[in-house]
């Protein structure tokens, strides 16, 4: 997967388009992101025990597909490769600015 934790990246479609945020997690075998502040839902909890009943807003996932990583040279949303370096291992690249993205 391109997209790491911590990343910041910009919603390309859905309710949230134009939108930024950071990837708090990602889900590897669904292939989606939870994005901090994007795709918010209500929930409403019945009151159990000495709690009462609310209501909580959070995060759902969203499609990797439906996000594009911002670069951190660049600061631009940009496509990701991956090149290999002088010591074998692999690192993303910016397709704009062909700057290694930590």
């Amino acid at each position: 997967m391109k997209i790491k934790k911590n990343d910041s990246v910009l919603i390309i479609k859905g309710k949230d388009k134009g939108r930024q945020g950071e990837v708090q997690s990602v889900l590897l075998k669904k292939n989606k992101v939870v994005v901090e502040g994007i795709n918010l839902v209500k929930q409403h909890r019945k009151a159990q025990g000495m709690s009462a009943a609310e209501i909580v807003e959070k995060e759902l996932p969203i499609p990797v597909a439906n996000v594009m990583l911002i670069c951190s040279g660049c600061q631009k949303p940009t496509r990701v490769s991956s090149d290999k370096i002088g010591d074998g291992s692999r690192v993303r690249t910016c397709k704009i600015c062909q700057e290694v993205i930590e």
